[in-house]
């Protein structure tokens, strides 16, 4: 398989998820024949990709002749209305297995939908399929099962938890799919993959039927080709939900309708914490996009920022705590059936005290007050999506024995899981390789609708997430 950039005027499996809604809404593109296209591009391509591990073909072709139907009597259920998506594989579907990246659980069969496939049915999206995730979602893939593969180049990483769902939608093999975060996993996976993330604030979409790696820092957003298909699907799942009664009160604005700034956002860049652990090339992708911020008007400014080191050290053993009691009915009674990676991380949590988990929440409720302080002076904090420039697997190999590796990695992230706070990650440059880079906005709890509208004005100024890899299967 090879790969190489093409220009925004490919076919239609690379048109943007609101590009495909007017098609269809305008009787130009029907359900089915989106729909039998994604099939048909699945079929030639994901053998070599992996990125799904069930596909749904008669139900999604009968939703897609339901939503054709309701269309010609002049129903229309919305942007959403006969699109389809894909789900990752720890959301809960009632009429496919949801196996959340292990063998242990790869034949339960959930008896109802988690709230978000639910709310996007009902929305009017098609579910194509489930996508393919790491070992319960932490950081490496069961041994006895596929890892999806980069689009762009495969011996490029591509990503953690939401691998699949980067691979898929930066493939052209769905419109837009759902991803989940705990420490990065959709942030990571959207900046290997060239597409956009957006992570939610803690508590802004329902976890009801996910299953978990982490409650507290669990977190469902959408993974698209633009900030304004995230926009789209996240007014869709957004809300609260008596299923998960942590889900927020607040009301959801309509994202998809607020894309333009009311004024020029300050931006805060911390300058030392990007020379002292990103690469060179993180860091010439990061003053680029601050070039760009600047062209556009938006004052940018140095800050220094909580200790991000830290607060990622702390999201391991916290992460290792929740984890271990989510598995507690399998670990350590079916060890064996683990992958090293996530049978790691419970151990963790395992071997840590109650005075050890109180420290470690008294530190989480330090740093989340210091970001809380920081984001009250500025609208955005621009990190990068990962602090190492589009990784190679090989390189990835290292990531538990790699201090400065592990540093590059999770600091622009897991950090901002601690918190809760959310961010949009974003294509913003290329590697030598050609493979992409990406920029991250963090805006303050329940700002969603700035950093929609961020990201749709940076997108609007740059050309990144209108390139695609070009995918020869072989």
């Amino acid at each position: 398989m090879t790969s190489s950039t093409t220009s925004a005027n490919s076919g239609v499996e690379f048109r943007e998820l609101h590009e495909v809604s007017e098609l269809i809404r305008s009787g130009r593109l029907s359900s089915r024949d989106a729909t039998e296209a994604m099939f048909d591009r699945i079929a030639d391509l994901d053998p070599h990709l992996l990125s799904f591990v069930t596909l749904m073909r008669e139900s999604a072709l009968a939703a897609a002749d339901a939503l054709d139907a309701s269309l010609a009597r002049g129903d229309w259920l919305g942007p959403l209305h006969g699109v389809p998506l894909a789900i990752k594989d720890l959301a809960y579907t009632h009429d496919a297995p949801t196996g959340a990246g292990t063998t242990i659980h790869a034949d339960f069969r959930p008896d109802f939908d988690a709230t978000v496939v639910a709310r996007l049915r009902a929305a009017g999206a098609v579910t194509l399929g489930k996508l393919r995730l790491t070992e319960g979602a932490f950081t490496g893939h069961h041994p006895d099962l596929p890892t999806p593969v980069n689009p762009w180049e495969p011996n490029t990483w591509s990503g953690v938890s939401s691998s699949g769902s980067g691979v898929a939608t930066a493939a052209g093999l769905c419109y837009g799919s759902l991803g989940s975060d705990t420490g990065g996993s959709i942030r990571l996976p959207a900046s290997a993959n060239g597409v956009t993330g957006l992570k939610p604030t803690w508590g802004r979409v329902s976890r009801n039927g996910i299953f978990s790696l982490a409650p507290s820092l669990d977190h469902i957003g959408p993974m698209t080709r633009s900030a304004r298909d995230a926009a789209i699907i996240l007014e869709a799942i957004a809300g609260h939900d008596p299923n998960d009664p942590t889900s927020a009160l607040e009301p959801v604005p309509r994202y998809s309708r607020q894309l333009t700034l009311d004024r020029a956002p300050v931006v805060g860049f911390d300058r030392e914490l990007a020379a002292a652990y990103f690469d060179a090339a993180t860091n010439e992708m990061l003053e680029s996009t601050v070039e760009v911020l600047v062209d556009l008007g938006w004052r940018v400014v140095d800050v220094r920022t909580p200790d991000l080191p830290a607060a990622a050290q702390t999201w391991t053993a916290l992460c290792g705590v929740e984890t271990a009691a989510v598995h507690a009915e399998t670990y350590p009674a079916r060890t064996s059936e683990y992958g090293p990676d996530l049978a790691a991380l419970i151990e963790v949590g395992r071997g840590l005290t109650a005075i050890d988990y109180h420290e470690l929440l008294e530190s989480r409720r330090e740093f989340t007050g210091r970001m809380r302080r920081l984001m009250a002076d500025i609208d955005l904090l621009l990190l990068p999506g990962v602090g190492v420039a589009s990784p190679t697997i090989s390189q990835m190999e290292n990531l538990g024995s790699d201090a400065e590796l592990f540093n590059a990695v999770t600091i622009p992230t897991a950090p901002i899981d601690n918190c809760g706070m959310p961010s949009i990650t974003m294509p913003a440059g290329f590697s030598d390789r050609g493979t992409p880079l990406a920029a991250q906005f963090v805006a303050g709890d329940f700002r969603e609708e700035l950093l929609l509208a961020a990201g749709h004005t940076f997108q609007q100024a740059t050309d990144f997430h209108t390139r695609h890899p070009h995918i020869v299967a072989v």
